[in-house]
Parts: structure tokens; C-alpha cells; sequence
């Protein structure tokens, strides 16, 4: 036996270590289906919008943020190909710390700039002429 590995078993010693547990490559069926949900999960808010569809602002933004959901999780699944499989489900407990930081982010901007907005003095006109 040689000291050094051949090249079939260097390539399979690699390609064993070369993902984690559970990672999986993606097929051409599957970024296309990852393609195709995503322009449709695009078009359907962009025509929401544009075409005034619903009388109701605050439910058609509410809808568009519900599809923006959808297309991001469209994006872990086909193309991120995360799993609670891939990496020992390290990348799913990855996942929900980073949702957590950025839904506390989020909740705490909007707080603080509604209590601006509704804290602060309303300046009329002419006092805005009298501001240096």
C-alpha cells in the first residue's frame, strides 16, 4: 500500500466532508420551481399595487408583506437548501435567533417612531417660517 491516498479515494474522502449532514444539492426541477414561485410571488404584489386592486390600503399592505414571507422562505427551501437536516439543524436554530434579532429590531423602530411622531409638537406653518 502506498503512503500516498489514491485519487478515487482523496476525491471520495472530499466529497464526504465537502457538505454537512443532510445537505443536499439542488436539481434544475427544483431552482426552476424555485425560479418560477419567485417571479410569481413578485408579480402578485407588484399587481396588487400597481393596478389598485383592493380598496383597502392597509390589507393590500398587509397581503404584500404576507407574500414577501412566503418568497423568503421560497428562498431558504430552493434555493439555501436549508432543512431542520442540513448542518445538525444548526441552521435552523441560526434561522430563528436571526427572525428573533430582526423582529425585535423592527417592533422596537416602530415603536420609537410612533411615540415620536405622537409626542412631538406639531409645527403649524408659521412657526416653520420662523425656524432659522
Amino acid at each position: 500500500m502506498s503512503a500516498h491516498p489514491t485519487h478515487e479515494s482523496a476525491h471520495d474522502t472530499h466529497h464526504a466532508h465537502s457538505h454537512g449532514a443532510g445537505a443536499g444539492h439542488g436539481s434544475f426541477k427544483g431552482y426552476m420551481t424555485g425560479f418560477v414561485l419567485s417571479i410569481i410571488l413578485t408579480a402578485i404584489p407588484f399587481w396588487l399595487v400597481m393596478g389598485e386592486v383592493l380598496d383597502s390600503k392597509l390589507f393590500t399592505a398587509v397581503l404584500v408583506m404576507g407574500l414577501a414571507v412566503v418568497q423568503i422562505v421560497v428562498h431558504m427551501v430552493y434555493f439555501l437548501h436549508m432543512n431542520t437536516r442540513s448542518e445538525g439543524g444548526w441552521t435552523l436554530m441560526a434561522l430563528i435567533f436571526t427572525l428573533i434579532i430582526v423582529g425585535i429590531a423592527i417592533a422596537g423602530s416602530l415603536w420609537v417612531m410612533h411615540h415620536l411622531n405622537t409626542n412631538m409638537m406639531p409645527m403649524t406653518h408659521e412657526m416653520m417660517k420662523n425656524m432659522p
